[in-house]
């Protein structure tokens, strides 16, 4: 395992660190909930966490097998100019992302710890669909041939930087108190309008990554 290749995964999880619904969620529940915040929290992400740990490992499972088979055939020059134009075709795309009028995450309306479970689910499935550095990331794993013991705890380490910035922002709550709730009324109103922004930023450093791991084959 190379720094580079450790540099570039560390890259793409801290692209993931930008997801809005998991921040969404973490703060409106740091604003409406007074009592077991922590517990519940922690429910959440941790859901959230396993959700994508799992399905990350699927799919790296899934993918490797592909991988194996046809990396011949993914190493075409025709192929590389197909997977070279889906890279600029979301590059391209990121600059006409039509903006979001609702916002990024649903309000629990029960706030138990199965509640949480729930919704870490909901919102997983929500976003997994669009989660680009997560598959890139994947890909750049099995490309690199990585045995499991490498892998398995490189993709759990992505994962727990994915909900880091929750965390901190739950760790200045409980240092600050009702200091935070006028940050965290800003956050809630800047994750809201600017949700359609990120994921512009996001498919834009995808589909570059995505140009520059096929370039080399063209």
């Amino acid at each position: 395992m190379n720094s580079e290749l450790l540099i570039m995964i560390g890259g793409l999880s801290l692209l993931d660190t930008l997801s809005p619904a998991t921040f969404g969620v973490t703060v409106y529940l740091l604003l409406t909930e007074k009592k077991k915040i922590g517990s519940r929290l922690i429910v959440y992400l941790l859901t959230v966490v396993g959700f994508y740990f799992s399905f990350g490992v699927a799919i790296k499972l899934g993918f490797g097998f592909f991988f194996e088979m046809f990396s011949s055939f993914l190493q075409n020059r025709v192929v590389s100019w197909i997977i070279f134009v889906v890279g600029a075709i979301l590059f391209v795309w990121s600059f006409y992302v039509p903006k979001r009028k609702r916002t990024p995450y649903t309000s629990p309306r029960s706030k138990t710890k199965f509640a949480m479970v729930a919704l870490g689910v909901t919102t997983s499935l929500v976003e997994v669909g669009t989660a680009l550095p997560y598959f890139a990331a994947i890909t750049l794993i099995t490309n690199a041939g990585l045995v499991w013991f490498e892998w398995l705890p490189l993709m759990f380490a992505y994962n727990i930087v994915m909900v880091l910035p929750p965390l901190i922002l739950y760790m200045l709550y409980v240092l600050f108190g009702s200091v935070m709730q006028k940050p965290l009324k800003y956050i809630q109103n800047q994750v809201n309008k600017s949700s359609s922004s990120l994921a512009s930023w996001i498919m834009c450093i995808v589909g570059v990554l995505i140009m520059l791991y096929s370039v080399d084959y063209l």
